[in-house]
């Protein structure tokens, strides 16, 4: 619900097509939506609370009137509570509470799940703080920091979700490291969300050491790629902006999973099929 999102700004910025979307996403086999109000891109500029209300909470309204499961995408405590009143299930804070001191007590007094990004501070002016001897263990430090500061605040643990913010103040080889190691956040303890859709790392990624990027919208494929790797590394969620391709993913990535664990599925090969006869 922004005009300036880096992928898509503008696009849903009315209620009526940010619902109608909303329920074609879900058609195309998303679990949940996550509707924010806000660009956390870097370089964007924050809007105040009246305004990301009026964008929002018409929108959280309107899916969870029809059944979505709706996340909301804020890191104001109003705009979350709110939020939750009017139906939505989930609270997605980008700076895992740090930018606003009401938002845990807010969050703990609902009882609702709470994803907790690793974040270094907001991106206006393109200020990526991107600084690091070992990316990973430094992100699984300070998310391990964020997680407890959340579970004294009141949020119980089995509502937190850990995200390690890819995109934010991090550069490509940043995010290709930390998903290289996403076993590294599982062991939090806590799911864990992954959101890589369309960002610049992939671009970047997709253009090769001399190449111009690609526009946003056509890292959808790249991203799918991404999708499957979580899944198999057993993320809880990932955060598309195209479902169909990552939905697809993700059962192949399940399929191949379940092929591995099953004895039946030995065979294949005649080693294993004689071995199987007998």
């Amino acid at each position: 619900m922004t005009p300036d999102s880096f992928s898509d700004g503008g696009r849903w910025f009315d209620t009526s097509a940010a619902v109608k979307h909303g329920l074609e996403l879900i058609a195309q086999g998303a679990d949940l939506v996550d509707v924010g109000g806000e660009s956390t891109r870097p370089g964007a500029t924050r809007v105040d609370e009246a305004e990301e209300l009026r964008r929002v909470i018409p929108v959280v309204r309107g899916l969870a009137s029809e059944g979505v499961v709706v996340s909301v995408d804020t890191m104001r405590a109003r705009v979350a509570e709110q939020s939750l009143a009017a139906g939505a299930a989930l609270v997605n804070d980008v700076s895992g509470g740090l930018a606003d001191p009401a938002m845990i007590p807010v969050v703990a007094a609902t009882g609702a799940p709470f994803v907790v990004m690793h974040w270094r501070g907001f991106l206006e002016g393109g200020n990526v703080q991107g600084a690091y001897e070992d990316v990973v263990a430094e992100v699984v430090d300070e998310l391990r920091a964020r997680v407890e500061a959340v579970l004294a605040g009141g949020i119980a643990p089995d509502r937190v979700v850990v995200d390690p913010g890819l995109g934010f103040s991090k550069e490509a080889e940043h995010d290709l490291a930390l998903l290289a190691h996403l076993d590294r956040l599982r062991a939090l303890g806590h799911p864990l969300l992954v959101a890589a859709s369309r960002k610049r790392f992939l671009g970047r990624v997709l253009a090769g050491p001399q190449g111009a990027p690609p526009p946003a919208r056509e890292r959808d494929a790249a991203t799918a790629a991404v999708s499957a790797l979580a899944a198999q590394a057993g993320a809880w969620a990932v955060r598309v902006h195209e479902v169909h391709a990552s939905a697809d993913a993700v059962r192949v990535a399940r399929a191949v999973e379940a092929a591995r664990t099953n004895p039946s599925a030995r065979g294949a090969d005649g080693e294993h099929g004689a071995e199987g006869a007998r």
